[in-house]
């Protein structure tokens, strides 16, 4: 029971679909984890069972091996035995060849013990054969599916690392896009314009400021001529301040 409820359960394991059960796992690799180490153990219980069963199996073939030899020593005793009893036969000996007639009878019977015991281990010599054979072969695909699993756990532990350094990548691109209207530089860009735009506005000011009093000038000279040129009609001398203003301009 305890051969058969292994191979059972290797038998289970070497048929798992490995990528179902990754589809159905919160945790693929944690699941993936746990899957090996439960392969590993199954394998070392396993190997133990089946190094057992083998051993239990050798010593089947050494019994086996051992009615054998022993069923041909006591065909030799049996056959040594009649053809002494022959030999004093012959001489006219009827007393020892009886003796020895029963000797080779009693050889015969244990021949045929031996050879009985011999043939009754066959069949369990048989079966505990196919069931070590099975076994390795069970062995042989759990170790198989453990490397498959291996794999697929290295696989999946770079596909994840490659992942997140393509995150990081990603992020750290997106962090300096000068480009981006939310980022650092442009938010500085946005304030030297603003102030450069300041200066602008305040040279324009200061510019008109300046033409200004200028113009302020020019109307003042004009306003004290005016009032020079009325204050010389007042005095009497208009027509002439006026003919010598005509004359000088000629």
């Amino acid at each position: 029971m305890v051969k058969q409820s292994i191979f059972g359960r290797i038998a289970q394991l070497a048929k798992a679909n490995i990528n179902a059960l990754l589809d159905q796992a919160e945790d693929p690799q944690k699941m993936l984890d746990q899957m090996v180490r439960d392969y590993a153990n199954n394998i070392a219980e396993a190997e133990s069972a089946v190094a057992q069963t083998i051993g239990n199996l050798r010593m089947l073939q050494d019994d086996y091996n051992e009615d054998l030899a022993t069923a041909r020593d006591w065909g030799n005793k049996a056959l040594a035995a009649s053809r002494k009893a022959d030999e004093f036969r012959a001489a006219g000996n009827t007393a020892d060849a009886e003796k020895f007639d029963n000797l080779a009878k009693v050889a015969l019977q244990r021949q045929i013990a031996a050879e009985n015991e011999a043939k009754g281990a066959e069949p369990t010599i048989a079966s505990q054969t196919e069931i070590v054979e099975k076994l390795k072969t069970g062995l042989n695909q759990m170790k198989a599916k453990l490397g498959e699993l291996q794999n697929k756990r290295d696989e999946l532990i770079a596909r994840a690392k490659t992942a997140q350094a393509q995150q990081q990548v990603h992020e750290a691109v997106k962090s300096i896009d000068i480009l981006d209207p939310t980022s650092e530089v442009s938010r500085f860009e946005e304030k030297v314009r603003r102030e450069e735009a300041k200066v602008r506005g305040a040279n324009e000011l200061a510019a008109s400021s300046l033409d200004a009093q200028f113009e302020s000038l020019e109307d003042l000279g004009e306003q004290t001529e005016i009032e020079a040129r009325l204050a010389a009609l007042k005095a009497g001398g208009g027509q002439q301040s006026a003919a010598s203003s005509l004359e000088s301009g000629q």
